[in-house]
C-alpha cells in the first residue's frame, strides 16, 4: 500500500471530521455516556477486522472516543486508511 501525498490527503479529509496529526488521522467522537462509548468502540472493533484494518481507539473522559488511523506498514496514510474512515463516519451517522 502506497502513502499518499500531503495534497491527496488534504483533499479526503476536506469534507469531514477527520483531522491530520502528523502520519495518521484522527477523529474525535463524544456519545451519550460510557456504555455508548464502549458499544461503539465494539462497533469499530467488528468493521476494522472486516476491513482487516485496525485503528487505535481511545474511550476517555467516559463518553468520548478518538479513533486514529495510520498504515505502519508503510509509514503513513493510505487509500486503507481513507476507507475506513468512511467507514467510521457511517457508524456514527448510525448506518
Amino acid at each position: 500500500m502506497t502513502r499518499l501525498s500531503d495534497s491527496e490527503i488534504d483533499e479526503r479529509l476536506s469534507d469531514g471530521a477527520w483531522r491530520r496529526e502528523g502520519d495518521a488521522i484522527v477523529r474525535d467522537v463524544e456519545l451519550g455516556g460510557f456504555t455508548a462509548a464502549m458499544a461503539f468502540a465494539n462497533v469499530v472493533a467488528d468493521a476494522a477486522n472486516e476491513a482487516n484494518h485496525h485503528p487505535d481507539i481511545l474511550i476517555h473522559g467516559y463518553k468520548h472516543v478518538r479513533l486514529t488511523l495510520s498504515t505502519h506498514s508503510a509509514g503513513g496514510i493510505t487509500e486503507n486508511d481513507v476507507a475506513l474512515a468512511h467507514t467510521i463516519d457511517g457508524l456514527v451517522a448510525g448506518g
